[in-house]
């Protein structure tokens, strides 16, 4: 619990003054805000052990006003079977990752499958959006938005590539053992819902 705590009032101290930065201050203002900030990334910093450096770069270098980030993943199934990619870390997910500045959610939904498979697809439905840290393991600064999508398989079989080790579908029952922070059982079986719905409604928190 105090880490939680901890990381929630960093996160916060951090999206007040990255916000008071970009309305362009006073010079006075400027230096506090950017006190401000110092103090959120040493309050990570102290709690997960990584050095302020780092913690600073990753955390506390964007310019602008806060926002969450974009994550889309892509729920595809065959034969009430579901389509999971194998990270380096041996755990599955649902083919996804972050939203590219260029794309949108639909095209940035098929250009992950495409990268991580090798599969071609057509986005179908927008399943649901959810917020990474009330559904997912998350222990990150950054504050996530999940976009799950229903896509239906075109063409294509696996190729190997620098982000996933192996593609394969499984039984709903057989879940191989997940990577909690991008994809849970509950959000597969959300999916599925949807997959077999005749009609759907978005979810979204």
């Amino acid at each position: 619990m105090k880490e939680e705590a901890w990381l929630e009032w960093a996160v916060r101290l951090q999206a007040l003054a990255q916000n008071g930065l970009a309305y362009d201050p006073e010079v006075f203002d400027r230096e506090r805000y950017e006190e401000i900030r110092d103090i959120a990334s040493q309050m990570l910093s102290d709690v997960s052990g990584i050095p302020h450096s780092k913690v600073t770069e990753l955390f506390a270098s964007e310019d602008g006003y806060q926002t969450p980030k974009i994550d889309t993943r892509a729920a595809i199934f065959e034969d009430d079977k579901v389509l999971l990619v194998q990270e380096a870390n041996g755990l599955w997910a649902l083919p996804g990752g972050w939203c590219d500045v260029q794309e949108s959610i639909l095209s940035n939904t098929i250009k992950e499958v495409k990268e991580e498979t090798g599969f071609e697809v057509e986005a179908k439905r927008l399943v649901a959006v959810q917020d990474k840290r009330k559904n997912n393991q998350s222990n990150t600064a950054v504050r996530v938005i999940k976009h799950f999508v229903l896509c239906h398989y075109i063409r294509g079989a696996f190729q190997a590539n620098s982000e996933t080790l192996d593609a394969k579908y499984f039984d709903l029952n057989q879940l191989p053992e997940l990577s909690q922070n991008k994809t849970t059982a509950k959000q597969i079986r959300l999916c599925y819902e949807a997959y077999r719905a005749e009609h759907w409604e978005t979810v979204f928190d």
